[in-house]
């Protein structure tokens, strides 16, 4: 008997288009989700009847309660190799075999220079007026070079931010609880002394950290209080990593000048949230990672995945 497969948050109807799902011939039943459910009871109500499930990353949690409500379920595959929306614990209590992707780091740190230029050339509001027959240049814009970037880690994609913001012409300073000085100068930056140090210089604020319970809320009102009120503050690595009401506020009180956002603690991000609305946030719906590159890798590796599954032999577990 097949199993049954079903793919989860296919927002843009890919799936299907980025790897032969034919290779799996008759050992295996698709049905693809374009649409995001929210809601345990919903969730445990559609995947009932499946054996595998396949994941986006972290569009849909899976905790241990969603888990145990899925007894058929035996493969959760997801695309990266980090998960932290998967209770792993609970998956490997209940005998769920879990698999996961390479990824590209390159496209988050490419949307990160989208989101910081975007930002520094009010690029939204100037083509905004263009297409409305608004004012004709009606802002000024923030020079880059000469002016400071800082980064909060410098892992793979900090490192890459690095490279462009020295490529502009950028002081780069960066900080994590483990960065050294000679990490920090083999990626083209300066090490801050402290987290603190790197708010008040910076000009531009850039998150590349993972988000654990050491780095939740690393970034609340009184860091947020020493940026400075011409900065700009980028997140494309995790929302939690800064206290959100806290942000909302600076916004509000543009105690900072603005933000470019690409992660949201909730998403999709409600229709009602006041980051959709605020004239200084620039907002993307989490497409750090959505390019044709890493999804022609995610999708063909989730179909070797579930075939290395069904020979008994799983691969890139996670």
């Amino acid at each position: 008997m097949a199993l049954k497969c079903a793919v989860l948050d296919d927002y843009q109807h890919v799936a299907t288009r980025f790897a032969n799902w034919t290779e799996l011939g008759d050992q295996v039943e698709l049905t693809v989700f374009p649409d995001h459910l929210t809601g345990e009871d919903g969730l445990a109500q559609r995947l009932a009847a499946f054996d595998v499930v396949v994941l986006m990353r972290e569009r849909t949690p899976f905790p241990a309660g969603l888990l145990a409500r899925l007894p058929r379920l035996k493969l959760l595959v997801t695309t990266g190799m980090r998960n932290a929306a998967v209770d792993l614990e609970a998956a490997r209590a209940q005998g769920v075999t879990v698999c996961g992707t390479e990824s590209n780091s390159a496209p988050p740190a490419e949307l990160t220079w989208a989101l910081i230029l975007g930002l520094a050339r009010h690029l939204v509001p100037e083509t905004a007026a263009l297409r409305n027959s608004g004012p004709w240049q009606h802002t000024v814009g923030t020079d880059l070079q000469g002016a400071t970037l800082g980064l909060l880690g410098l892992g793979k994609i900090g490192s890459q931010v690095a490279r462009v913001g020295n490529a502009f012409g950028m002081e780069v300073t960066a900080w994590s609880s483990n960065l050294t000085a000679d990490r920090a100068e083999a990626a083209g930056a300066r090490l801050a002394a402290s987290k603190e140090e790197l708010l008040a210089a910076s000009d531009v604020v850039s998150i590349h950290l993972v988000l654990s319970e050491r780095t939740r809320g690393l970034l609340g009102a009184g860091e947020l209080a020493l940026m400075k009120p011409t900065a700009y503050l980028v997140n494309t690595s995790r929302a939690a990593i800064v206290d959100q009401a806290a942000l909302l506020d600076a916004l509000e009180q543009e105690s900072i000048a603005g933000a470019g956002l690409d992660v949201f603690e909730e998403e999709p991000l409600p229709a009602s949230s006041p980051f959709r609305k605020l004239p200084n946030v620039l907002a993307t719906p989490h497409l750090g990672y959505v390019t044709e590159r890493n999804y022609g890798t995610f999708f063909p590796q989730v179909v070797e995945d579930i075939s290395a599954f069904l020979a008994s032999s799983p691969v890139r577990m996670v």
